[in-house]
């Protein structure tokens, strides 16, 4: 019989699937202080699978990923024990700060899921403009996955 891990573990289509339709994600970044430092930020996943957030260049997190790149990241999901959903995913951060780069990213956090004509992506961009002077771009580059869906369990614990 498998092991209940295995049980639940998600596939790589389901994790892709799961992430894509999520919002917010807790990204954890580890403190100068050794404690770790999280924090729930919108993002968005590149066709590669690649995890962008969008965040002020002056913020701790920032500083935290330049001294230690290692994060771990949480999306979970569930109101009770046989709907607990979630991802947890160990990844290196690359933080970069080209305007073009922060500016696509923060297009995609901001239409996620929805279809926007050209106009309005116009539109968007003006608005984003000078929000995204002062931020730069955090990239997960995942190395490994955790994942587990309670459903799969069908009600048996």
């Amino acid at each position: 019989m498998p092991s209940r891990r295995a049980l639940i573990s998600m596939t790589s289509e389901e994790i892709d699937g799961y992430l894509r339709a999520q919002k917010t994600i807790m990204i954890v970044s580890n403190g100068q202080d050794g404690f770790p430092h999280p924090m729930p930020m919108w993002f968005h996943v590149t066709s590669n699978g690649v995890v962008q957030c969008a965040t002020f260049a002056k913020s701790q997190k920032v500083l935290n990923f330049r001294r230690d790149p290692t994060a771990s990241l949480l999306v979970e999901s569930g109101e009770i024990y046989s709907e607990a959903k979630g991802v947890l995913i160990y990844a290196r951060t690359q933080i970069d700060d080209d305007p073009d780069l922060i500016m696509e990213a923060l297009v995609n956090i901001n239409t996620r899921g929805t279809t926007v004509s050209s106009s309005e992506e116009a539109e968007l961009r003006a608005r984003l403009v000078k929000i995204a002077q002062k931020r730069v771009l955090l990239s997960f580059h995942p190395e490994r996955y955790v994942s587990w869906d309670h459903a799969k369990l069908n009600g048996g614990y």
